[in-house]
């Protein structure tokens, strides 16, 4: 478990793309835009904006869409990766920015690889946490793993039985979101598998692997957060896989920024292959952890973008 988390910044309600996101923000210089995950909120960040802003840049932290007190609009379609870059631009032309370095974890990652491809002029580098860039291939991605992974795989279960995951997470936000922030996991055998779909077992499981990943006063944060929210909105951005695939049609798969690549060793989320075909500009590091790097390893994930940060973006 890490040290008790520093102060997190207050958050402002700010109207960007026709909806209004809350939004903790701090410090001056050139900006960074850090964009959580799934089922994240802004406070995943909590580590590392005093030391981005101590090093002199302005930080932008958005609850995206869907999360905490953020909107979260009804429409599924309202949260494809059109609809959540726009989001991240109205911000930098709220705060009078023309470009930013954008940070993303997990569903973050993804959102910012896609601001790269499909707004390059707004974009100065990509930080990415844990979620490679995903090849778009020949075939839409929740057919693909339906036919891979079967019909329990999280993201084809949430597409194909909407509402259900939804509801379960919901009975107990505070229990699914303490056994789902784990760390290591990996020093125990592995859990024999159990039927039906893992993350709503997770929410009856009063025997997590791993150990605990924050403190009962941060939990408290999450807990409080998705109990306001629900968990809909966040889920809905995995309902837009196969709407982003089509959406992403006719973007070259090229992304020519200055970006830097940062994984768990022991992430269930696969490594890239063979990143620089897509990011020629990509350096990749790895960490000793799990899936939440930022929040297991803050002390090495700060060390990294800082240094990236420091050839590439320097403050002025």
């Amino acid at each position: 478990m890490n040290a008790q988390a520093p102060k997190f910044p207050q958050a402002t309600n700010i109207a960007t793309n026709g909806i209004t996101l809350s939004v903790h923000s701090a410090g001056e210089g050139r900006p960074l835009v850090l964009c959580h995950g799934w089922p994240e909120i802004a406070y995943s960040w909590r580590f590392q904006i005093a030391p981005l802003v101590e090093a002199g840049y302005q930080v932008i932290v958005p609850n995206q869409r869907g999360y905490a007190t953020s909107d979260a609009p009804d429409a599924v379609e309202a949260y494809d990766c059109s609809h959540l870059c726009h989001d991240l631009l109205g911000l930098l032309d709220h705060f009078g920015h023309e470009k930013a370095v954008f940070v993303g974890h997990d569903w973050g990652a993804i959102v910012v690889w896609n601001l790269a491809l499909m707004h390059p002029n707004r974009v100065s580098g990509v930080i990415n946490l844990s979620v490679p860039y995903m090849r778009r291939e020949t075939s839409e991605w929740v057919g693909f793993w339906e036919k891979m992974l079967g019909p329990d795989f999280y993201i084809v279960h949430f597409n194909r039985q909407p509402g259900v995951a939804d509801a379960a997470f919901d009975e107990n936000p505070r229990k699914f979101l303490g056994n789902i922030y784990r760390t290591k996991a990996w020093l125990e055998p592995p859990a024999e598998p159990q039927p039906g779909m893992p993350f709503i077992n997770l929410v009856r499981s009063d025997s997590p692997h791993g150990e605990p990943l924050m403190s009962e006063t941060e939990l408290d944060v999450f807990a409080r957060a998705f109990e306001t929210s629900g968990f809909t909105g966040g889920i809905n951005w995995y309902r837009n896989f196969t709407r982003n695939w089509h959406l992403m049609a006719d973007f070259p798969e090229r992304i020519e920024h200055p970006a830097l690549m940062i994984y768990g060793d022991y992430d269930a989320v696969p490594k890239g292959n063979n990143l620089q075909e897509v990011v020629p500009l990509v350096e990749e590091h790895s960490l000793p952890c799990g899936h939440w790097i930022q929040q297991e390893r803050p002390e090495d994930t700060n060390r990294l973008i800082l240094e990236w940060l420091g050839r590439h973006y320097p403050a002025l």
